[in-house]
C-alpha cells in the first residue's frame, strides 16, 4: 500500500540575505574594495555580531544590509525581496518601518527635547500626532526615560543619550535593530546596561539584532559571529545566548 507523502512546510526566507556582495569605493588605481564577495544570511529573531579589525569591511556590510548604501555588485534581500527592485520611496519605507538604528555616535539634535528626538521617525513616517505621542512615551517609559521627555538632549549623560537612541530605534516598532559599536562611547557599567537593553528587546519582542563590534564580550552574547577580514567572511561562530 502506498503511503502519501507529507510535504514539509517551507521555511520562511531569512530576514536579511547578502549574496556575492561587493562594494568598491573610487575608480582605477585608487579604488578600494571594501567588500569582495560576501554571503551572509540572518534569520528572524537571531542576534548576529559582525566582527573584524578597523577597515575590515564590517561597517560597510552593515550599511549595505541596512539599505543605507548600495552594493557595487551582488544583492541584498529583505524578507526575500531583492532590494535593488525597490523604488526610492519603497526603500525609505522599509528603512523606516522595518529597521531601527543605534550608532556609536548618538546623532541626537542637541537643542531638541528627548521627546522630539525619539518621535522623529514617526514624524517622517507621517504618523498622526496622537498616535505619535502614545508610541513615543511608551518607548521612553520602556527605557526608564519617561521623566526625561522634556529635557534637552545635550543635558543628558552619555548613558542616557544612548538609551534615547535605543528608544528612537524602538519607536517605529522595527523587526531589525542595527547597532554599530553601540557601547563604544560608554564606560563599562553603562555599556553593560545598554547591552542588557538590546538583548532584552531581542528576547522579549523577537527583534532581530545585528551588531557591529570589536568587543569580544559583546560578540559572545550573540547567537553567532561573522568575522570579516579584508572584505571577506573568514569565520563564523555559534554560541549559547547570554541574554
Amino acid at each position: 500500500m502506498s503511503t502519501a507523502s507529507v510535504d514539509s512546510p517551507v521555511p520562511p526566507p531569512p530576514v536579511l540575505r547578502a549574496q556575492a556582495l561587493t562594494r568598491t569605493y573610487g575608480k582605477g588605481d585608487t579604488a578600494f574594495r571594501a567588500l569582495r564577495g560576501v554571503d551572509v544570511a540572518v534569520a528572524r529573531g537571531e542576534s548576529v555580531a559582525i566582527v573584524g579589525r578597523s577597515g575590515s569591511g564590517k561597517s560597510t556590510l552593515m550599511h549595505l544590509l541596512a539599505l543605507l548604501d548600495r552594493p557595487t555588485s551582488g544583492r541584498v534581500e529583505v524578507h526575500g525581496t531583492d532590494a535593488s527592485t525597490l523604488s526610492g520611496r519603497e526603500l525609505n519605507r522599509v528603512r523606516n518601518a522595518e529597521f531601527g538604528f543605534v550608532f556609536q555616535q548618538f546623532f541626537l539634535t542637541a537643542g531638541q527635547t528627548v521627546f522630539e528626538n525619539v518621535s522623529l521617525p514617526l514624524v517622517i513616517a507621517g504618523v498622526a500626532p496622537k498616535e505619535r505621542r502614545r508610541r513615543t512615551l511608551e518607548a521612553l517609559d520602556s527605557l526608564g526615560l519617561a521623566d526625561k521627555a522634556g529635557n534637552r538632549a545635550n543635558d543628558l549623560s552619555g548613558g542616557q543619550k544612548q538609551r534615547v537612541v535605543v528608544a528612537r530605534a524602538l519607536v517605529g516598532e522595527p523587526s531589525v535593530i542595527f547597532a554599530d559599536e553601540p557601547t563604544g562611547n560608554l564606560d563599562s557599567a553603562t555599556g553593560a546596561q545598554v547591552e542588557d537593553i538590546l538583548f532584552g528587546l531581542r528576547r522579549d519582542r523577537g527583534i532581530t539584532l545585528v551588531v557591529v563590534t570589536h568587543d569580544h564580550e559583546l560578540a559572545a552574547r550573540c547567537d553567532r559571529s561573522v568575522t570579516i577580514a579584508d572584505g571577506l567572511v573568514v569565520a563564523g561562530r555559534s554560541a549559547e545566548v547570554a541574554a
